[in-house]
């Protein structure tokens, strides 16, 4: 069949010969397992066993969380004796949640029980495999059950099995072709049978003629169809875009899956787990990972997920000037800031780092704009521009230049003639918009928290209102019943109405009764509590303040007493004198300051001579014949007569 190519790419040294001399070799067990819980995209699981409990191998210690997301499974039998945060193979070195397990050295397995996928069918396979724990071994980690649901895109042209192996160093798919061949086609078989492509093409770069031979001496062993393609040694075209580009000649667009253009790819490792899972009932517990670099034996390693990483480099026995460990490849790999990290699910490969291998870079330089990043791109963008922009700060200018469809796959680095560290500056800017899109979902959050806060206030608000004014609107109506209850006792009883005569309708209420109602009802509870206040610091009051006091409390009574005037008359009541209350209340005030000045003793009146006296005594007689010394104190609190009533006789 003709094969496509894809625009960039470049050729670094491979270094692959080294870890393929010896076959694949079984990791010895270790004293102690960490299995991070957080192992896949999507989803962190939740952990189902308990501190002090007793594990098997396979048995499952982590429950996926949601869709997107897979279980995780203990490596061994042994003991869990902490479920913490533990360091994770990540540049930055944080922790995260993982379950410890003390090793018993016995192995123990759960009970094995293999499936039929024709008696589960396609759902119940999909859920088997979440289970299992299956997820994509080429390094994304994305969850293999869920790419296997088709979705929109209906029946699919082509299912893409990727064996090519790119990167530099890493030669565990190598291996794995070489050595295991025929479970990797019957996992493609599962595959098929789920997807239902119209054909599977197996992509493998021709500088693994044994892989090659070996599958396609398994394909014909099984009777397939399957198409095993030797394509050109080209990084990265491991990558799935590249791939399915190389062997259908589709472009897959930025914004879009595989799986709308009618491919879906998977890697030949994730089809191997995904038959054991089935075939045997082995969930993933172990991964193959080459272990090469500055070390006196490169090899592939069956690893158990949860082994030290420094455990797993004694196996190679790094050389004395060794200065860490990459995970990955020298293209896209991390160099690991703590060996006691674990091997996860995504550890495909372990260098150990020397100068010697891996020279220091020179230092940066500035931009030359040669543009040799842009013609070493795969996904066709401008680096240099995204690295001025992401430099700069200017993240929106940096998407505009479609900075996520970047795939920091180094060769922008492996050209760049200045050495400028290309990939860190995008991820700098990628985990710069990260964080500033959780800011922003946070506040917006908290926002529609808040309003909906003030929206239920607002409700309750207007609920209590409501009652409120149902209450009041009882209250009035419960009044004007009794009121026309009681005119109608003091009228005599009424006259039915006549046979055949409807009774007139009663009249339609006051809208305002309701308001005046509650009104009403909130003044005479105020009164009520002023009435029970008892009054304070009244226990050795002047003559003058009592009668103040006398005073107050005899207009507040005639004020309460006194009912308000009616326009146009009440109801056959005499009309109230509104002039006879105004005038009560002057006289008490007047009272009032007659007492406040007659308590105020004379100043200064001890050593008057006689003419002083007899001009104050003047002074008195001019203010008593006026009429401003005025009665007793007895009658200045004396409350007012109501009118027609007969004025009180003084003693």
């Amino acid at each position: 069949m003709g094969i496509f190519s894809f625009k960039g790419g470049v050729k670094p040294a491979s270094h692959k010969a080294e870890s393929t001399v010896l076959p694949i070799a079984e990791a010895p067990l270790v004293a102690r397992y960490v299995v991070p819980l957080h192992q896949s995209i999507g989803g962190t699981p939740r952990p189902c066993v308990a501190v002090g409990d007793a594990v098997l191998r396979g048995q499952r210690i982590g429950e996926a969380d949601g869709w997107i997301s897979a279980a995780v499974h203990a490596p061994t039998s042994g003991t869990v004796v902490a479920i913490e945060d533990a360091p994770m193979p990540h540049p930055s070195g944080l922790p995260a949640p993982a379950v410890v397990i003390e090793a018993d050295g016995r192995d123990a397995c759960i009970e094995h029980r293999p499936v039929d996928p024709a008696a589960l069918g396609p759902d119940g396979v999909r859920a088997y495999l979440q289970q299992s724990g299956v997820v994509g071994l080429g390094g994304a980690v994305f969850p293999s059950h869920a790419k296997l649901s088709v979705g929109k895109a209906g029946a699919l042209d082509e299912l893409v099995i990727n064996g090519a192996e790119c990167e530099p160093y890493i030669t565990c798919d190598d291996l794995l072709m070489r050595e295991r061949a025929e479970g990797i086609v019957a996992g493609i078989t599962l595959f098929r049978d789920l997807l239902k492509p119209k054909r599977v093409l197996i992509g493998i770069e021709d500088n693994k003629p044994e892989a090659i031979a070996a599958m396609r001496a398994a394909v014909a062993k099984a009777g397939e169809d399957f198409a095993v393609v030797a394509v050109p040694t080209r990084y990265p075209t491991g990558g799935a875009k590249e791939l399915i580009r190389v062997l259908t000649g589709k472009e897959v667009p930025a914004a879009q899956r595989s799986t709308d253009q009618g491919v879906q790819c998977f890697n030949v490792a994730t089809a191997y787990t995904a038959w054991r899972a089935v075939a045997f009932g082995e969930p993933v517990t172990s991964r193959l990972v080459t272990v090469t670099g500055n070390v006196a034996t490169a090899r592939n390693w069956e690893v158990r997920i949860g082994t030290p990483i420094a455990e797993v480099m004694a196996l190679a026995a790094p050389k004395a000037d060794t200065d860490g460990v990459v995970m990955g490849g020298p293209m896209m790999g991390v160099m690991l800031p703590d060996t006691a990290a674990p091997v996860i699910k995504a550890t495909n490969c372990l260098i150990a780092h020397s100068p010697a291998l891996f020279p220091p870079k020179p230092a940066e330089m500035p931009c030359i704009r040669c543009g040799e990043c842009a013609r070493a791109c795969p996904h066709q963008l401008q680096p240099f521009e995204l690295y001025w922009w992401s430099r700069a700060k200017n993240f929106g200018k940096a998407q505009e230049y479609e900075l996520f469809d970047c795939i920091e796959c180094g060769c922008c680095n492996f050209v760049c003639p200045s050495r400028i560290p290309l990939v860190s500056y995008f991820r700098f800017a990628k985990s710069e918009i990260w964080a500033r899109e959780k800011e922003k979902n946070a506040a917006e959050a908290a926002k529609a928290r808040f309003e909906f806060k003030q929206l239920r206030d607002e409700r309750e608000k207007a609920e209590k209102a409501e009652k409120l004014a149902k209450a009041a609107a009882r209250q009035a109506e419960k009044a004007a019943a009794e009121k026309a209850a009681g005119t109608t006792t003091a009228s005599g009883p009424a006259t039915p109405p006549a046979s055949g005569v409807a009774a007139p309708a009663p009249a339609a209420s006051d809208p305002d009764a309701a308001k005046k109602a509650a009104i009403a009802a909130a003044l005479e509870r105020a009164r009520a509590q002023r009435a029970n206040v008892a009054p304070r610091n009244t226990d050795d009051l002047s003559p003058a303040r009592q009668a103040e006091i006398a005073a107050i409390d005899a207009r507040r009574e005639a004020i309460q007493t006194t009912p308000p005037p009616v326009a146009g008359g009440n109801g056959g009541d005499a009309p109230v004198d509104a002039e006879a209350a105004k005038k009560a209340a002057i006289a008490a005030a007047m009272a009032r300051a007659r007492a406040q000045r007659a308590a105020v003793q004379p100043r200064n009146t001890d050593n008057l001579t006689p003419a002083q006296q007899a001009a104050v005594a003047a002074i008195d007689q001019r203010r008593e014949s006026a009429g401003l010394a005025g009665p007793t104190v007895a009658a200045e609190v004396s409350p007012p007569a109501a009118p027609g009533a007969e004025p009180p006789t003084s003693s």
